[in-house]
């Protein structure tokens, strides 16, 4: 149990910092009112879990390294607790366009992702 914990909080660290990274990277190519770097980081992190659940449905990597990469990392690098707020923000500034577009584009594009990354994933 204790290894498992290990996987998973080395998984978050390294997943978090990656995703303050990618952030700063997109706020410095993308000057928008639209959370853009929560939008990419959500979008390619639902692609790598994909990626992760099909290599482990495919057996090509075992439970500690699906601890590690998916539930550490991934669950580090996404940031739905900011896409949430982000959502309610333009909800409270009745700025209802954004938020239909960001809600929508998330959702979508990240479940589409999810189920290519499983392809992808079970293609290696």
């Amino acid at each position: 149990m204790l290894k498992n914990l290990i996987l998973i909080g080395l998984g978050g660290f390294a997943g978090s910092i990656s995703r303050y990274i990618v952030s700063l990277a997109v706020l410095k190519v993308f000057s928008t009112s639209f959370p853009a770097g929560t939008f990419i980081v959500n979008i390619s992190g639902c692609l790598l879990a994909g990626i992760f659940f099909g290599m482990f449905e495919k057996e090509i990597i075992n439970q500690h390294w699906r601890l590690l990469l998916s539930i550490g990392f991934c669950g580090g690098f996404t940031t739905f607790s900011a896409f949430a707020f982000e959502s309610v923000y333009f909800l409270r500034t009745d700025n209802l366009f954004q938020f239909f577009i960001y809600l929508g584009l998330s959702i979508f594009i990240g479940l589409a992702c999810m189920y290519g990354g499983i392809i992808l994933g079970k293609n290696f």
